[in-house]
């Protein structure tokens, strides 16, 4: 349909609007491709688009925490792995302490290489007790914002980590809802998605994190789904993963060769996801360090590949 509506434009431009100035022609142009876009897809039509958005990327935890960007960008290209989540504290070494041509120097590295920086790994968290502690965390992840945007990444991941005793249940879900949306006010500000992971004792039960995203309803706030058991409670995968499906961001899989996770069960599901924020970024990470990570990487490229409907 985008090559039918060019044609006509094209044609339009040659019989009727010879006449108008360029800059105006480009402005119906652009109305022309929007108004498609928002044309409505069928069903199939919209699984069969959220199925090509789905791509395989490395977070650098455990895997490649040891190896220095270069390294990393160099194992990704040679494994198929198209994009990588860049963890804080990791011997890579992008930090919110770095320079303003150490920001551009990375920025260059991956623009010229076949890999994509997805964005950064915090451990950003909003579940304290203490004030001090809440704003420092705050704080904290608006330098990541700022440095993923120098970087060239698109979103800072976060999580929430617990449910204190000290307080009421409620009352912590409230206050790092509210902090999800001063973060992800700043993050739009500056081209950031900010990707709350679900994670945390007590919070990384699903109907938890739905409280907490409930709270959390800036646009720019998406889920980064974790695999965790948790997922299998209740209900199951499928309910507990649609009662966030809207809000998708990222996610984070695990090793794809063991059946710890119902791998078949979850990408259908990601098949099917067309959430504003999804980015279709499947991001592997896993606390089993493999003797080989090359080797792991290359045979986990060939199961997602199956998984996805590329093999």
């Amino acid at each position: 349909m985008l090559i039918i509506l060019i044609l006509i434009l094209t044609l339009l431009q040659e019989f009727h609007l010879m006449t108008l100035p360029r800059r105006q022609f480009l402005a119906h142009s652009a109305a022309g491709l929007a108004a498609l876009s928002a044309l409505p897809c069928s069903g199939a039509a919209a699984a069969d688009s959220s199925a090509s958005r789905l791509k395989l990327g490395l977070v650098t935890y455990n895997w490649g925490k040891n190896w220095d960007l270069p390294t990393v960008i160099a194992n990704c290209e040679a494994t198929g792995f198209k994009g990588v989540e860049l963890r804080s504290t990791h011997k890579h070494g992008v930090e919110i302490d770095l320079d303003a041509a150490q920001r551009a120097a990375v920025r260059q590295r991956f623009a010229d290489s076949d890999v994509e920086l997805v964005g950064l790994g915090s451990a950003c968290e909003y579940h304290a007790v203490d004030p001090a502690v809440l704003q420092k965390n705050i704080e904290e992840t608006k330098q990541f914002v700022k440095l993923c945007r120098d970087v060239g990444g698109s979103g800072v991941k976060v999580r929430p980590n617990g449910l204190p005793a000290e307080r009421p249940v409620e009352a912590t879900i409230e206050q790092i809802g509210k902090s999800l949306n001063q973060v992800g006010r700043f993050g739009a500000e500056h081209g950031v998605q900010i990707r709350v992971e679900v994670h945390g004792r007590g919070t990384s039960e699903i109907h938890h994190m739905k409280s907490i995203m409930d709270v959390a309803d800036h646009p720019n706030v998406v889920v980064c789904w974790n695999c965790n058991p948790a997922d299998l409670h209740g209900d199951g995968l499928q309910a507990n993963y649609r009662s966030l499906q809207d809000r998708m961001g990222t996610i984070h899989i695990h090793d794809l060769r063991g059946d710890q996770y119902p791998w078949e069960a979850l990408f259908e599901l990601l098949k099917q996801t067309d959430a504003p924020g999804f980015t279709g970024w499947t991001l592997l990470e896993d606390g089993r360090v493999p003797e080989d990570i090359v080797a792991a990487m290359k045979a986990n490229t060939e199961v997602w590949n199956t998984l996805a409907g590329r093999g």
